[in-house]
């Protein structure tokens, strides 16, 4: 029997052609490019800076546990775009910050930085159908001009694909993600002021501005 020249046989080039193949075939790439509306109400009194990290705006989950596919899923660009809308919304000053606490602009009342902790899915696995769950969970932190911890508190979201009716896995998964993540701005924008220290924060700050407004206290006439 002769045996190949370069080592490598005709079959096992075949068998590494083929496993590549399927790697690829199992390999699943999701970029979600979220566009928020703009939430409408009434104002913090606060100026804000938003700080939000390399890794926070260039997040990619990557999914290689042994009993599923392979999934590589890009949320970056759509939670900056969702918490840049939503805090932009909610002060009537926000100031994104490129470096923190480095060259903090002194108009800064407050410093909001959000963190990603976890994000999960599930998979269709017993239907055919394209509909998947997502839940993300942000830590979410609030600093004083000094780099002082003012409040700490946690965004849980979820999503769900809202119709069955999608050609690809993908596409599926991109729909349930923008709607957990529309989950989480809503959940932002109507808890923040519910957060125990940060209702404090604001009702000094409004205090101290109606203060300001009435003035000082007119001088009683002596006897």
């Amino acid at each position: 029997m002769e045996y190949p020249r370069n080592g490598i046989s005709a079959l096992a080039k075949a068998g590494m052609l083929l496993c590549a193949l399927l790697v690829t075939a199992c390999s699943h790439t999701v970029r979600v490019d979220g566009d928020f509306p703009q939430p409408v109400g009434q104002q913090h009194p606060l100026t804000v800076g938003i700080f939000l990290s390399d890794d926070f705006r260039n997040f990619t989950y990557q999914e290689d546990s042994e009993d599923r596919e392979e999934w590589n899923i890009d949320t970056g660009r759509a939670q900056k775009n969702l918490f840049e809308t939503v805090l932009g919304s909610m002060f009537t000053e926000t100031i994104p910050l490129s470096h923190y606490p480095q060259d903090l602009p002194q108009d800064v009342e407050l410093v909001i930085v959000p963190e990603i902790r976890e994000l999960q899915f599930t998979m269709p696995r017993e239907t055919r159908v394209n509909i998947f769950e997502v839940w993300i969970k942000y830590d979410m932190h609030a600093y004083d001009p000094q780099g002082g911890s003012v409040a700490s508190w946690v965004i849980t979201a979820y999503g769900k694909t809202p119709t069955a009716f999608l050609k690809s896995q993908e596409a599926a998964l991109a729909q349930a993600i923008n709607v957990a993540l529309r989950d989480a701005g809503a959940t932002l924008y109507t808890g923040f002021a519910r957060v125990p220290e940060l209702q404090a924060l604001l009702a000094n700050k409004q205090r101290a501005l109606s203060m300001k407004e009435s003035g000082p206290a007119e001088a009683q006439p002596t006897e």
